[in-house]
């Protein structure tokens, strides 16, 4: 008896944590190829080259995993084919295991994306996590047989909807934008204010005397003391953004972007864009030229840029801002944003490229 419910508390807790966490991460398949792109190239230089092949595959590949975590979690917990549902959930969490180690021991990618960018975990954390995971999984594992195998056709029923739920929502958030967005550039942010700390920064401080570590609230007067180490004791009042910039080749010019109202045409990669879908930007830039201004932010070479602009007949500037930023600031390349006093009022995907006139009434005093 007393086996029975230690079973069934490990398979809703095994089960509900991967709905869980397939459901951040469903919101987000292009985040989630972000990180998966990042572990392919760290091991394609450090384990095994033929890594790279994955690379152009990240985001069919993360569609997958996403998926799979959601239908594993929803048939464990309904209990439909018992032995290949906790078979393949012991394989993935022994492939998160290794993945999460890997990451917390060399330092490679600090940011697992286990829940996507809904809740940060350090690489050490996740780790413990899946270790944890890990051995709920494997008790199942061994006791398996012990476990009922659900026949009934509305359990099969429910499979096959969060099945489909999750890949119609995966396709969803990739030819959109995420559903919910968790990142720090979300629509209403001032990126000004979230690249100031919200309150006091206060430290404490790691010091040496007589061979001995001490903890001190203070920086202490005693030159006896030797400087070892400094924490923050209030991580939570760190900027929310600490890594917007953008220039050009006279200098920074991140003020002046958040000065008065500008529409953000964004880019990450010129090389992976479809050129024919750059026309549904083109009558916003010559609608919108003396009202409102465009610019492009671009993390590719003044070359490429300046050929697209030429190419496209856009006569507005562009600056420089770092791919990864560019890419956590809107999953779509290109991208849109539009942005009031350095107020982000309104996100678009390329494929819901807005009409002039609705960015006019949106940046409207």
């Amino acid at each position: 008896m007393l086996k029975k419910i230690i079973l069934n508390l490990f398979r809703f807790l095994v089960g509900g944590l991967f709905v869980f966490s397939g459901l951040i991460k469903v919101n987000d398949p292009v985040g989630t190829s972000i990180k998966l792109k990042e572990y392919f190239e760290v091991f394609s230089q450090d384990i095994a080259g033929f890594f790279k092949v994955f690379i152009p595959y990240s985001l069919t590949i993360s569609v997958v995993l996403i998926v799979l975590e959601v239908v594993l979690g929803v048939m464990l917990i309904f209990n439909v084919k018992k032995n290949l549902t906790v078979n393949f959930l012991l394989l993935l969490i022994v492939f998160f295991t290794f993945l999460t180690f890997y990451s917390a021991y060399f330092n490679k990618v600090t940011d697992c994306g286990c829940f996507g960018d809904a809740i940060k975990l350090t690489p050490w954390q996740s780790f413990y996590k899946d270790i944890v995971l890990l051995v709920l999984i494997g008790v199942l594992f061994l006791f398996k047989k012990d476990l009922l195998d659900s026949n009934g056709k509305w359990a099969k029923v429910v499979v096959m909807l969060s099945f489909l739920g999750a890949l119609l929502v995966s396709i969803y958030a990739i030819r959109n934008l995420p559903i919910i967005d968790f990142r720090a550039y979300k629509e209403g942010v001032n990126i000004q204010k979230a690249m100031q700390p919200s309150g006091t920064l206060e430290y404490r401080y790691i010091m040496s005397k007589d061979g001995k570590e001490v903890i001190l609230d203070e920086y202490p007067t005693d030159e006896s003391y030797e400087f070892v180490d400094m924490q923050l004791k209030n991580p939570e009042f760190l900027p929310k953004i600490s890594d917007f910039a953008v220039w050009t080749d006279q200098g920074d010019f991140t003020d002046l972007i958040l000065e008065g109202n500008k529409v953000l045409v964004l880019f990450n990669n010129l090389e992976k864009v479809d050129k024919n879908e750059l026309d549904k930007i083109t009558p916003l830039v010559n609608e919108l030229k003396g009202d409102i201004e465009v610019l492009v932010i671009t993390a590719s070479s003044a070359e490429e840029i300046e050929g697209l602009l030429a190419e496209k007949g856009w006569d507005i500037p562009y600056y420089y801002g770092d791919a990864t930023v560019v890419k956590t600031m809107i999953r779509s390349n290109p991208g849109i944003i539009l942005i009031q006093e350095g107020t982000i009022v309104k996100k678009y995907h390329i494929n819901n490229t807005p009409q002039s006139e609705e960015v006019k009434s949106l940046l409207s005093p």
